[in-house]
């Protein structure tokens, strides 16, 4: 692995950790304190509720909860901060501000609405969708893995799940992602781009052809005079004084 590859893939650790970090603070906050901070999630139509667009994915009902979310939330991140550094920031951010005010304008409005899962339906749909919109080797494998190891979240989506698990943040947030990776679909990543070979670049040869092209639409006695005149053209081009 050369320096450079070693120092984008130290950078592309670096937010997920940081995000992490925090989401683990103000748990051990609760833990402590006693204090629940559900209140500072995303209820809908409320304007209050507003705030949670900003920190509901920071606030869990427990550990388990917040030991659920931990990896997915950490190596989507890095994912796409690695292989799609373009594009991984405003990408991120649209899907935490977008999911949230998803949430806050279509969910139940009888709860508040918290937890991270949001965010992690919307980072897997965009992983695997740039496989599909961007349909080029890096992509696809990306969406391989993504499907292989979190195809089973996507049963969260469906309505009827328990009352306390915010499904419409898994569906809205699955929504979200789809959005952001054909967004930024054209935003291509300089190892997708296609090498333009040496060949491409030449200039095309003129196209030749053994006859000429209105051959046939000319008439038997337009090509006999045709014949005739360079056939007196030949003659007198012989003549020399």
């Amino acid at each position: 692995m050369s320096n450079s590859t070693k120092e984008r893939f130290r950078q592309s650790l670096l937010l997920p950790a940081i995000l992490i970090a925090i989401i683990w603070l103000i748990q051990i906050y609760q833990a402590v304190s006693g204090n629940d901070l559900g209140v500072y999630g995303v209820y809908p139509r409320k304007v209050f509720g507003l705030r949670g667009i900003f920190f509901s994915p920071l606030i869990h009902s427990g550990w388990s909860h917040l030991l659920s979310n931990t990896p997915p939330l950490f190596v989507l991140s890095a994912m796409i901060l690695f292989f799609y550094k373009r594009v991984a920031y405003t990408s991120f951010f649209t899907i935490y501000i977008l999911t949230g005010l998803a949430v806050w304008l279509f969910a139940r409005d009888n709860a508040f609405h918290i937890g991270a899962s949001g965010v992690i339906y919307g980072l897997v749909a965009f992983v695997f969708w740039n496989g599909i919109f961007r349909r080029n080797l890096k992509s696809i494998v990306l969406a391989l893995v993504v499907v292989f190891y979190y195809g089973g979240m996507f049963v969260g989506i469906v309505p009827g799940q328990e009352s306390n698990i915010s499904w419409e943040s898994h569906l809205l947030g699955g929504v979200v992602g789809i959005l952001a990776s054909f967004w930024f679909k054209n935003q291509i990543e300089f190892d997708e781009k296609k090498p333009v070979y040496s060949w491409e670049r030449e200039e095309a040869a003129p196209d030749t052809y053994f006859l000429e092209r209105d051959a046939f639409d000319k008439t038997k006695e337009e090509r006999k005079r045709e014949g005739e005149k360079d056939s007196e053209g030949d003659w007198f081009s012989t003549i020399s004084w």
